[in-house]
């Protein structure tokens, strides 16, 4: 029995490694029998395959299937959140297309579907973006390890995604769709077609999207996505309903044909919009329809292979050694617009929390967008008022409260720096200005943005005074919240923002800060409302200045309220921000 590993006896003998496996080389350049295996072969063994002569495909799909069921093992919670998703999608998937099948002959069931598609294709592109987590198989860079060829791996990655709840909900939706607008045996030929590649230049999209922001994914920025997807999605509520309203003020579906004929020009919309052409006998503008849904598939696909291939080859942060020296950002910069001292540090401390902390960025971005949205579209819904300006304000003087859970459990190190009430109250007061140096400006910025939307200006001056007051309130209700109620924010959980026990203990600081806020803003309300009503609007405007004095009194007076407590009782507020 020859074998095929080299020996003393001939030491030009080597091995070259290819596609079918491992190959031994003589000097002559003859090739020898396959490595271990090809020996095995020649005494009547068994042939054990190499790793590229094995089809990935159904590799993919049945390790797809085996994380579905291993996923559920053990654990009857998340069999039934599984199963009663799997159930919903299905009901759901049924009554969608059993409705969109209703629309067959409708004269807008063309717009209605081409746009559906549409909405499907920007779901596909951003969930992966906002939920991670939710597809382990998404992350491609676990498979860098292994022998594999980026062009097999795309298709047996692509076989494998389509696998779960996801695909099987936009089947029925690409079903549905197509037999909104099939008509007639063109018609139908091309929704056979159509509903496969909608499905399929969803599917890619998303993988592809997905594989190039895997090291965005896989990092903190990634994690700050998926805390701020909920609000995105409120967010993306509330755009969505002053939409629905706009649109049947307007005159229905039919004020969107002219969005659809832009839009069935969109992969994969392209798809549905194909259907509807050649159901209508425009066959020219179905096959470009389909030339150009064709295209965008395999262009997202040879992108994603270039991308899954340069993730492969390319090692992340992780693995590179600091090559260069990191720049010095201390003091420099914008920091040195801030005050010196504890106070500036402190003001530096809270904002770059604001900026890196998942869950601090969170409460921050949720006050900015809901302060905004709320006021703004009323005022474009013909229904607001400037004084709405006071609820962003509202929403970001809750960012006051428990500021000391904030900290979670790093306070420990800001306690060490606490000895005497002048130490608790610059800590304080330093949090505060942090505060103030956003919601001040944004503040005037929102009552501004309502007034000019509205077209009532004159009552700006008055509205931003109350304003002013009642954030300056809420400083002041949320220091002495931060010194009597303070509770613990867990790390683990992108929702969980009250340890278990201390909810009670949470809701009631922040209903108290509420009612206690307006008892102390009631001055600059009573005086607000008696010129609105009393007919002495050309006045109103010295609640601007009575407003901004009476909130940073009511600010210092209780920052300085709060500060006594916070040095006597600074061993209880490190064990309650600790307890999580």
């Amino acid at each position: 029995m020859t074998s095929s590993s080299p020996s003393p006896a001939n030491p030009a003998a080597g091995t070259a490694a290819g596609p079918a496996g491992t190959v031994t080389a003589s000097a002559s350049g003859a090739p020898g029998p396959t490595d271990a295996a090809g020996a095995a072969g020649a005494a009547g063994a068994t042939r054990v395959p190499s790793a590229a002569s094995v089809p990935l495909t159904p590799v993919f799909v049945r390790l797809k299937l085996s994380l579905l069921r291993n996923g559920l093992k053990g654990s009857s919670k998340r069999k039934a959140a599984y199963f009663s998703t799997l159930a919903l999608a299905l009901v759901v998937g049924f009554f969608v297309t059993l409705g969109l099948a209703l629309l067959h002959g409708n004269a807008h069931a063309g717009t209605v579907v081409v746009l559906l598609a549409a909405i499907l294709a920007l779901g596909w592109t951003f969930m992966p973006l906002f939920f991670p987590s939710g597809d382990e198989t998404l992350d491609p860079s676990r498979l860098v390890m292994l022998p594999l060829r980026p062009r097999p791996l795309v298709q047996a990655l692509l076989a494998s995604s389509l696998v779960g709840i996801g695909p099987l909900f936009t089947l029925c939706l690409a079903i549905g769709s197509v037999l909104a607008v099939a008509r007639g045996a063109a018609g139908a030929v091309a929704a056979v077609v159509a509903a496969p590649l909608l499905v399929l230049g969803c599917v890619a999209l998303a993988r592809a999207v997905a594989t190039a922001n895997v090291r965005l994914l896989t990092s903190r920025k990634g994690r700050d996505l998926a805390v701020l997807s909920g609000l995105l999605i409120a967010v993306g509520g509330q755009v969505a309903n002053f939409a629905s309203q706009s649109l049947f003020q307007a005159g229905g579906l039919a004020s969107l044909e002219p969005v659809e004929d832009v839009v069935r020009w969109l992969p994969p919309a392209t798809a549905i919009g194909m259907v509807d052409s050649a159901s209508e006998g425009a066959y020219g503008v179905a096959a470009a329809q389909l030339a150009l849904t064709l295209a965008a598939v395999i262009a997202l696909l040879w992108f994603w292979e270039r991308t899954l291939t340069r993730l492969m080859v390319t090692p992340d942060g992780s693995t590179i050694t600091a090559a260069r020296p990191m720049k010095d950002r201390g003091a420099g910069g914008r920091w040195s617009l801030l005050p010196a001292g504890r106070t500036g540090a402190t003001m530096r401390r809270t904002l770059r929390y604001a900026v890196r902390d998942p869950k601090t960025k969170s409460g921050w971005v949720t006050s900015l967008a809901i302060g905004v949205i709320i006021p703004v579209f009323n005022a474009l819904q013909g229904s607001g008022s400037v004084y709405l300006g006071c609820f962003g304000a509202g929403m970001l003087g809750m960012l006051m409260y428990n500021q000391f859970g904030q900290d979670t459990s790093a306070f420990w190190m800001v306690a060490q720096t606490i000895s005497s009430t002048r130490d608790a109250y610059v800590e304080l007061r330093a949090r505060a200005a942090a505060l103030a140096l956003v919601t001040v400006p944004y503040t005037v910025l929102v009552t501004s943005v309502t007034a000019a939307v509205i077209g009532d200006w004159s009552a700006l001056p008055a509205a931003t005074g109350l304003a002013l007051a009642l954030l300056g309130s809420m400083l002041c209700t949320g220091a002495l919240a931060s010194a009597h109620f303070p509770y613990s924010i867990p790390s683990d959980g992108a929702f969980k923002n009250v340890a278990p026990g201390q909810g009670g203990l949470a809701w009631g600081g922040i209903l108290a800060g509420m009612v206690v806020s307006a008892i102390v803003s009631a001055p600059v309300i009573v005086m607000t409302i008696w010129l609105n009503v009393g007919d002495h609007q050309d006045i109103s405007w010295i609640v601007l200045p009575l407003g901004a004095a009476w909130g940073t009194l009511a600010a210092w007076a209780g920052l300085r309220l709060a500060a006594p407590t916070v040095a006597r009782k600074l061993p209880e507020i490190l064990w309650a921000v600790s307890k999580g």
